[in-house]
């Protein structure tokens, strides 16, 4: 290997690597710079799809990544905020605001592109400044520079002759359309960037070792390759954020394999189109330009088929939770809406059975932390998300049913609703003492007799408690209010009674001081379970639950 190749090869590679880390650069600071504003600018979307395309476009073009657009929107749908029609609009812009990229790359051909190249040297300088944004603008600058001088160096390298005979000899044995395809698509997978492979594709297309007809088959498959990084980003999310991920593989091989089978079909005509937009003799602009035309047209006609793929992919991509808790459910179903009053009888029975689970839970939390035991723990989490699913489904029939009930029924429901998350609290104060027991047990600590004795003495009136609140919600016994209030102001009593005391026991030595932060959180915890009963009690004589 002479030393002309050997130097032409180091170029290729370190002209990879500064492309890269330029792509990175820029890409980083641009989202420094977007940071909480991006989030808020997301949340705005509504279930409009073309709204939502446009400012997955416009983001993307900022953050110069459509992988990131798609893992924020992922994020959002994992954690319920935004819904898979609304995150797919986004990601479907924000392939075409991907493609900014690939142009901002083909303009290396230009003789105005060593002008570019001073962008680097002018960001670095404002890496210095003290200035937050001063030092992410300089970063975007940074890497802006770097992009263009990666691409002359790659370029360079592929004039070598050695090199450019090379690759168009393996092009030339590669000339089939699906393997070139597969070529793209295993790239970007590999790069976990289709914006990343356009770039390399345009430099060789630019330095002559790559014709414009191949590059369009290799830039076609990296458009489905990049998904890969979307898939991956949704393995440990929920089941609407797989959904959304394979949603995505399905547009973009859809889109992309049609649009396969035409350039197959007319690409010397298409060629010949693109050729008619190069600059200055360069086939970079009119690849750079395939991809944007290519997603221009495509991801729109996406936009009515979004529905039948989530309808589709719900089908196929089962939430397992939701098998596995649809037998949670015992008193409410969707054919009951057709006869409100009956509906709203079920709901309550379906709000007791809730507030049993909690109840358990509450025991077992309690039983757990007090004298430590892994023997519930399972039963514990069972529980937990039990409570957590009835929470969600009973939520989802009352938004169902409140449209239906008379104006009498409308304060009833609006109770119900108030209900429902004081056991939902309930139950995570429960889950609270599992987690609590687990950390003191990992430090070996312990509640002292006396500590134990007078959890056991909040216990019995909160268990009188519980008691008494289920029975005047199910009966109505408005006469057993002043009962379940004078119960409460009893653990208002204790609970300044007991800091007390604790404090005395670690002055004496008879209580660790590193039992402070927990027995605190515990009579606290126990304090507010107390006022979630007298609310979910005097429910039944004001909506929300206030006994004032």
């Amino acid at each position: 290997m002479n030393s002309e190749l050997l130097t032409a090869i180091m170029y290729l590679f370190v002209g990879i690597a500064v492309l890269l880390v330029g792509m990175r650069l820029m890409s980083g600071g641009l989202k420094k710079i977007a940071g909480k504003g991006l989030r808020r600018f997301f949340r705005k979307t509504q279930n409009n799809p073309i709204v939502g395309m446009g400012m997955g476009a416009s983001i993307t073009m900022l953050i110069q990544s459509s992988d990131a657009t798609a893992a924020l929107v992922i994020g959002f749908i994992n954690a319920g905020v935004m819904t898979v029609y609304q995150g797919l609009s986004i990601i479907l812009g924000g392939y075409i605001g991907t493609t900014i990229t690939g142009v901002l790359a083909s303009f290396s051909d230009l003789s105005i592109s060593v002008y570019l190249l001073a962008f680097a040297f002018i960001g670095i300088a404002m890496t210095f400044f003290n200035k937050p944004l001063i030092k992410n603008i300089g970063e975007i600058l940074c890497g802006f520079g770097l992009l263009f001088f990666g691409l002359a160096v790659m370029k360079s390298s592929f004039q070598n002759t050695d090199i450019n005979n090379a690759c168009k000899t393996l092009f030339t044995n590669l000339n089939f359309p699906i393997v070139l395809y597969l070529l793209g698509v295993i790239l970007a997978a590999l790069a976990q960037s289709s914006s990343a492979i356009t770039g390399i594709v345009i430099a060789m297309v630019g330095g002559g070792a790559l014709g414009l007809n191949s590059a369009l088959y290799i830039a076609l498959g990296a458009t489905l390759g990049t998904v890969a990084n979307t898939l991956l980003t949704s393995l440990n999310g929920s089941v609407d954020g797989k959904r959304t991920a394979w949603i995505c593989f399905a547009i973009r091989l859809m889109t992309s394999l049609v649009a396969l089978l035409i350039i197959m079909i007319l690409e010397q005509p298409i060629a010949t189109g693109l050729h008619a937009m190069a600059i200055e003799g360069s086939d970079q602009f009119p690849l750079a330009m395939f991809t944007v035309i290519y997603n221009i047209i495509f991801m729109p006609l996406m936009i009515p088929l979004l529905k039948p793929l989530i309808k589709l992919f719900t089908k196929l991509i089962k939430d397992k939770s939701e098998k596995k808790m649809a037998g949670v459910v015992k008193y409410i179903d969707d054919k009951l809406l057709r006869t409100p009053e009956i509906a709203l009888e079920q709901v309550e029975k379906e709000i007791i059975h809730m507030f049993d689970i909690a109840y358990e839970n509450y025991r077992l939390g309690l039983a757990k932390i007090v004298k430590y035991s892994n023997e519930n723990t399972a039963k514990i989490i069972q529980l937990e998300d039990e409570c957590d699913y009835l929470n969600t489904r009973i939520t989802d029939f009352l938004i169902k049913l409140a449209n239906k009930v008379s104006a009498e029924d409308e304060k009833r429901v609006g109770a119900f609703f108030h209900v429902i998350n004081d056991i939902e609290r309930i139950g995570d104060h429960a889950f609270n003492f599992h987690e609590a027991a687990d950390n003191m047990n990992n430090e070996e600590l312990f509640f002292s007799p006396a500590a134990v004795e007078e959890i056991g003495e909040l216990d019995k009136i909160l268990c009188s408690m519980f008691d008494m609140a289920e029975e005047i919600f199910a009966k109505k016994d408005v006469k057993s209010l002043h009962f379940l209030h004078e119960q409460e102001e009893k653990t208002d009593k204790l609970k300044q009674d007991f800091y007390g005391n604790h404090y005395e026991r670690v002055i004496k030595d008879e209580c660790s001081p590193k039992m402070t932060p927990y027995i605190s959180q515990l009579i606290v915890e126990l304090e507010r379970i107390a006022d979630h009963l007298t609310n979910i009690g005097y429910s039944i004589i004001n909506p929300t639950g206030d006994d004032e």
